[in-house]
């Protein structure tokens, strides 16, 4: 019972966090709106499903067009907000706003499940070669368009990061069981390999180069609402399934061979741990491209702070890791355009990637002569 109240509480408060990152963030920018405005705007953004219509557009299908049936929404809230801040907050900011969550929530949580997994605090989301195989899909689908027809970039990088992290379980597997050190090993190699492919398509993009680095580098620019309905049910559903896992997440933490006396499949288990944590990485990734040390950083300060049981650790970092990455974004977000990254990419913003490794790097060299990080 006292666990329930800790992980009710501090779940409780890392969301009050997140709502006042929210709120600050979307008041932050060329046009400063104040906090109480952002709130009121942000409210009424909210609307809900009211019914069923058919629209006036149609779908091709097999040179038929069928009509297309959609929702009609209505807001739930009509507070006073001045038409100019309305789409500032809900069109322009919001969205942005709502995907660095997303992410953030999904890199996180699935950094506390791999550090777990492999039984080691440096261990993050991209170890199993997840970033890369989704980087690799992004930029084949930047550099040859023509031969990934359907989909686009994000499904690109979405199908690019699950096929890598299953080639690797399926390499690193024999007889049945999958060893946590050959997986490593195994992830390291296709890393390798697709590091060598990326560069390879890189030198033949031609005039896409700076489209596929900056994807590579992390970005949340041009987010739309699309892209937050993408990511944000696979995010949450496969979060909340893991939940389901905490027990057998803290068992594993003794040892394969005492979990499996301790009445838990370990084989089936870790592939369910692995395959869940590829999906919601690949999801954030798919979006926004690598951004690095959220799924490290992140886990590892919230376990100094709520201890190593993951049905607290679980959730707190999730939480935590949204929160951290609209921090970060928004700093992004403001900085000048005229620095010089900024001009040579012809973008308003620096990548959050570049921010998040700039505030994270240094935050952990300090963690680790500071802190024990050696063990779970």
């Amino acid at each position: 019972m006292k666990r329930s109240v800790r992980t009710v509480t501090w779940s409780a408060g890392l969301t009050c966090l997140l709502v006042a990152v929210v709120v600050v963030s979307a008041g932050l920018g060329s046009v400063w709106i104040e906090p109480t405005t952002v709130g009121m705007a942000i409210l009424n953004a909210i609307v809900i499903p009211t019914g069923i219509a058919i629209e006036s557009g149609s779908l091709p299908v097999v040179g038929w067009s069928v009509p297309v049936p959609g929702l009609e929404y209505a807001g739930v809230f009509s507070f006073d907000v001045s038409a100019t801040n309305q789409v500032i907050v809900e069109t322009l900011r919001l969205p942005r706003i709502a995907l660095a969550a997303t992410v953030g929530f999904s890199l996180a949580a699935a950094g506390t499940v791999m550090q777990g997994f492999f039984r080691n605090p440096l261990a993050d989301p991209s170890i199993i070669g997840v970033s890369s195989g989704a980087a690799a899909g992004a930029v084949a689908a930047i550099a040859f368009p023509a031969l990934i027809p359907f989909g686009g970039l994000h499904l690109a990088a979405f199908v690019g990061a699950l096929g890598t992290a299953f080639l690797v379980y399926a390499i690193a597997t024999e007889g049945g069981r999958t060893p946590v050190a050959t997986l490593l090993l195994a992830g390291v190699a296709v890393q390798a390999f697709l590091g060598a492919a990326i560069s390879y398509m890189l030198v033949y993009s031609g005039d896409d180069l700076r489209e596929a680095v900056i994807w590579m580098m992390g970005h949340l620019h041009n987010s739309s609402w699309g892209d937050v309905a993408f990511a944000l049910p696979i995010s949450v559903v496969g979060v909340l399934i893991l939940g389901g896992f905490t027990r057998e997440m803290n068992v594993l933490l003794l040892g394969e061979e005492d979990a499996h006396h301790l009445g838990v499949n370990v084989e089936r288990t870790k592939l369910f741990l692995l395959a869940l944590a590829s999906i919601i990485t690949a999801a954030g990734v798919a979006v926004a491209g690598v951004i690095g040390f959220v799924g490290l950083v992140v886990p590892h300060i919230m376990r100094l702070i709520v201890g190593p049981d993951h049905r607290i650790l679980l959730p707190t970092s999730a939480l935590a890791g949204a929160s951290f990455l609209v921090a970060t974004d928004t700093i992004a977000r403001l900085d000048s355009v005229s620095l010089p990254l900024g001009i040579e990419f012809g973008m308003p913003v620096v990548p959050v990637g570049i921010v998040t490794a700039a505030l994270g790097a240094p935050f952990f060299l300090f963690l680790l002569t500071r802190r024990e990080v050696h063990s779970v």
